[in-house]
């Protein structure tokens, strides 16, 4: 997009390096690692700029190579990087060690203090930042990283829902940065009070709100479906705001075999997507957030929420197939797979 013209959609994040280590390496003994960028919004903007969505993201980076080079690579996305804010301070850093069969993947973060984490809400001018967007996103990752950083999230969603943008909230939960000493339930409460569209996976309702989905195991890898019609219910009896809930499904066979679907809940219906059978993963870090920005797109494109949610979690499937945080996917190859075309054969 132009930059600094109008977005559709605005995002409101950590985009942070993201240093892996080879396939089959344990991080305490790789000598290499792969470096790129990533981080939940960061995520979900990027992949909305690949759908030819206008998206504008903002974020605070250090004002040094590590700021510039995490800039260079959402620009060259597409995304409109013109509002994020550099200076004095340090990026956020994620280590990532792939997992293969039955030994799961692993994430190490050094994101303290990090710029974004220092930043309270009256660093923001969100009148402006918001000016044009049709619709706002954020999640429940950056909140975890200080009070400031929940300050500033609580802020832009006010901000959003007065400047008559719709709002979606991903859950995100990340148990190794809730530390900063109040519960994720508490902070979140508020933020999600101003959403439109929640989102979340398979565990995210219980792990932040204490809603438990009915015959689900995550521990053993086993999701019904229909139990979350149950946590819809209740999440949108407490937040009445809500008008669309979606889950992701994850059914873990192993680390590099998953069953992959979804749902999503309205005042009306609740539906149910198609289950795909993801073998072998690539790499699945990411993946909420490519059904994440699924979803918005095609809520923007004036989808049914039943084909929005066939849409999202086709995108996010696709994902799985993709080295690095961002899905890089067209429309086009999304209602290809959603259309029924995932035989994986040669184009030609």
């Amino acid at each position: 997009m132009v930059s600094g013209a109008a977005p559709s959609v605005v995002t409101f994040g950590e985009v942070m390096l993201r240093l892996a280590a080879p396939d089959g390496t344990r991080l305490a003994g790789a000598r290499t690692l792969d470096a790129t960028s990533g981080g939940g919004e960061a995520n979900v903007v990027a992949s909305l700029a690949g759908f030819d969505v206008p998206s504008r993201f903002v974020t605070r980076v250090p004002a040094n190579d590590l700021g510039e080079g995490a800039i260079r690579f959402l620009r060259g996305l597409g995304v409109d990087t013109s509002r994020v804010t550099a200076e004095a301070g340090r990026l956020g850093v994620y280590y990532l060690e792939p997992g293969a069969a039955q030994r799961p993947s692993r994430v190490v973060y050094d994101r303290a203090d990090s710029c974004i984490a220092k930043a309270g809400a009256s660093t923001y001018d969100w009148a402006s930042l918001l000016d044009g967007a049709r619709w706002f996103h954020t999640t429940g990752i950056t909140p975890a990283l200080s009070a400031a950083a929940a300050e500033a999230t609580l802020a832009a969603v006010r901000a959003a829902r007065a400047a008559g943008a719709t709002v979606s909230v991903d859950l995100n939960y990340r148990a190794k940065l809730w530390g900063w000493g109040v519960a994720a339930g508490d902070v979140m409460a508020g933020i999600v009070a101003e959403a439109d569209v929640l989102i979340g996976n398979e565990e995210d309702a219980e792990k932040v709100f204490g809603i438990r989905a009915p015959g689900t195991s995550v521990a053993e890898g086993r999701v019904d479906s229909a139990g979350y019609a149950a946590v819809a219910a209740q999440l949108a009896s407490r937040f009445p705001r809500l008008r669309i809930i979606a889950f992701t499904q994850r059914g873990s066979i192993s680390a590099s075999e998953n069953t992959w679907s979804g749902v999503i809940w309205t005042a009306d219906a609740f539906y149910v997507a198609k289950s795909y059978r993801i073998a072998p993963i690539v790499d699945r870090v990411g993946a909420g957030d490519s059904f994440a920005a699924g979803l918005i797109y095609a809520l923007l494109d004036g989808r049914t929420p039943e084909a929005a949610l066939e849409f999202a979690v086709a995108a996010s499937c696709l994902k799985h197939s993709i080295r690095g945080d961002v899905n890089q996917v067209s429309v086009a190859e999304v209602d290809a797979l959603a259309g029924g075309s995932g035989s994986g054969r040669v184009e030609r």
